[in-house]
Order: C-alpha cells, then sequence, then structure tokens
C-alpha cells in the first residue's frame, strides 16, 4: 500500500516558494507585497466560513479547493510575519506538534483515560499549567474570550455550555421553555413601550434562551441557522422562477400562493431524491 503522504512535503515546499515570490520585491505581486497581517483578516475568516460550507456540501473537489485556499492563508501569514523577523512557519507548525503531544499524554505518554470527558478534563488542566494559570480560571474571563473571539451564536452556546458544567443550569427542559415565553413577553413590551436599545438587549435575551433550548436538544444553534438560511434562499429561488414578472409588482396574498407553490415543490422533489437514495 502506497503512503498517502508520498509527496506532501514536496508539495508544500512549491506552496511555500510561490508564497515567497508573490511577496518577492523583486518580481513579486503588488497586490501581496502591499498586504499585511491586519489587512489579510478579513480573508481568513472569509476563507475559514467557505471551508465549513464546502465540507456541509459534502463535495469533495469544493473541499479540496476551499482547504487549500485556506491553507494559503496560514502560509502568507507566516510569510509575512518570517519578512518581518518574528517566527516562521517551521516555528508554527513544530509549536503545533509540541502543542499536540503535551495534550495528549494518554497517546504519547503514559497516562490512562476512560472517557472524552477524561481527555478534556486533561485537556484544560494541562493547557491551564501552559499558561501559569490556576486549574480552574474565572469563567467569566473564558466567556469574555467566546464572546470577543466567535461568531455570536457560537460564542453563545459555549458561554451557555460552559455555565451549565459548573451547575448554572435548570433542572429541567421545562425550565428552558418557561425562560423562554418569559423573554418573549419581555420582548414583547419592550417592542411597544421601550426604547431601541431595551428592544435590542430583550431580542438578545430570546436568542440566549433558544441557545439554551437547543443545547438541551443536542442541536447547534448556527448549523440551524444556516440550514434555515439555505431553506430560504431555495424556496426564494424557486418563487422568482415561478414568477412571470418583477416580483415588486405581486400582491403579498399572490406572493405567499407562490411561496407555498415553490415549498410544496421542493418537499416534492427531496421525497423523490431519498426515494433514489
Amino acid at each position: 500500500m502506497s503512503n498517502p503522504h508520498t509527496g506532501t512535503l514536496e508539495a508544500l515546499q512549491k506552496l511555500i516558494e510561490v508564497v515567497a515570490q508573490l511577496r518577492s520585491p523583486e518580481g513579486g505581486c503588488p497586490w501581496d507585497l502591499e498586504q499585511t497581517p491586519e489587512t489579510l483578516i478579513p480573508y481568513i475568516i472569509e476563507e475559514a466560513y467557505e471551508t465549513v460550507e464546502a465540507i456541509r456540501s459534502k463535495d469533495k473537489k469544493a473541499i479540496t479547493e476551499e482547504l487549500g485556499d485556506l491553507l494559503l492563508q496560514v502560509v502568507l501569514q507566516a510569510q509575512i510575519f518570517s519578512e518581518y523577523g518574528d517566527f516562521t512557519l517551521a516555528e508554527i507548525a513544530n509549536g503545533i506538534s509540541e502543542k499536540l503531544i503535551r495534550r495528549h499524554p494518554h497517546v504519547f505518554g503514559d497516562v490512562t483515560v476512560n472517557s472524552v470527558e477524561e481527555v478534556r478534563q486533561n485537556w484544560e488542566e494541562i493547557k491551564a499549567s501552559e499558561k501559569s494559570e490556576p486549574a480552574l480560571p474565572p469563567l467569566s474571563a473564558k466567556f469574555s474570550k467566546y464572546a470577543r473571539t466567535f461568531p455570536p451564536l457560537m460564542a453563545g452556546m459555549k458561554i451557555s455550555e460552559k455555565a451549565a458544567a459548573v451547575g448554572f443550569e435548570w433542572d429541567n427542559v421545562e425550565g428552558v421553555w418557561a425562560k423562554l415565553h418569559e423573554e418573549l413577553e419581555e420582548f414583547k413590551y419592550a417592542v411597544e413601550h421601550e426604547t431601541k436599545e431595551q428592544q435590542q438587549s430583550e431580542l438578545g435575551d430570546i436568542l440566549f434562551s433558544l441557545i439554551n433550548l437547543g443545547r438541551w436538544h443536542n442541536l447547534d444553534p448556527s448549523a440551524a441557522l444556516q440550514d434555515t438560511n439555505q431553506k430560504f434562499i431555495a424556496r426564494f429561488s424557486q418563487v422568482e422562477t415561478f414568477a412571470d414578472r418583477p416580483l415588486t409588482e405581486y400582491s403579498i396574498e399572490e406572493l405567499e400562493e407562490l411561496w407555498r407553490k415553490a415549498k410544496k415543490l421542493i418537499a416534492q422533489q427531496k421525497q423523490m431524491k431519498e426515494k433514489q437514495i
């Protein structure tokens, strides 16, 4: 059996050389030469999201391409920082390899674990010791980091999970439902009687309650919203296909009828596809 990693180092070296040439003052690309780590931040985020979408699509060609685009961002950042004399791609790779070895003593050492939860606990304890922090740093500090680092829905889910893990939790799911209904009533009141700032605050409370409800049912709110966005786009696209004039010329009743027709057709197509599978 051939080694699946054959040629990997050569391919990575080629990419490193291509990026170095793009950044070369002699014959390089003017656009690449203008970039800094800060100006490339939007591209890192964009490529990460496009990679996630490709993985969800299960399109192997798209996944390969998007992972390549994401890898380019890592190599490009490393190239720029190496030009600054800060660190190299080799230091990045060695650093993450050493971290993985340290944090997996049950794989690379003689530690025995009996569950995934023990793996997580060991990871957190080792991580804390690496940063000279107490084994249990203030959760509020972690929450603040989540809020700064992740998209809001993902941050909300992580905050909710960590808070629940230390007992900041309802006794049962009925309590979560009650909280959601309470927040809905408060939002309704705010919309009718209070300022935009208070209305937005109450809307945030509803979203956080929904995140908690999703957690109780092992559902990912970010993935759920992404699925709904795609579903809406598919139905709206079908509405546009049915329309024989600009949508602005339709009444709301006519648009609703087109929407129901689109929804029914897409459901039928989905059923037919499932039967074929």
